[in-house]
């Protein structure tokens, strides 16, 4: 198996470098299995959506492509999914990605009153804030 960087994904939905998106294609279509850390995703959110300054919805169509490619694992994939569900409701991805990591059983404390004021939206009331 081989793990993909954040740049392989990146080039692929931005076709920013034409010669390189198709070399990253090619690249995953050769390979039997492929592995996306959950790090990996969380940095292409960000640069997606700092860097080419891409809408959350779009940045939500491409994560959820790459969760649906054949031959990849995602790095702990329900978790992912989960902040991904979360993401399509408008959570910011990072805080998202934290939360969902943290566990169904385990409240996250934080001092970000928007991540609490979202989670409580999303009736998640193991925000705490301290």
């Amino acid at each position: 198996m081989t793990a993909v960087d954040t740049n392989v994904l990146v080039r692929i939905i931005t076709n920013d470098d034409r010669t390189e998106a198709v070399r990253a294609a090619a690249f995953l279509r050769r390979q039997e299995r492929v592995f996306i850390a959950k790090t990996v995703l969380l940095e292409l959110e960000w640069v997606l959506r700092s860097a080419y300054r891409i809408e959350q919805a779009e940045i939500f169509s491409a994560l959820r492509r790459i969760t649906e490619i054949a031959n990849a694992e995602i790095e702990d994939e329900a978790v992912v999914l989960q902040a991904m569900e979360w993401f399509g409701k408008g959570m910011d991805f990072a805080d998202a990605l934290h939360l969902a990591s943290a566990g169904s059983d385990n409240e996250f404390a934080t001092f970000d009153r928007g991540l609490r004021r979202k989670a409580l939206r999303l009736h998640l009331p193991k925000v705490v804030f301290v």
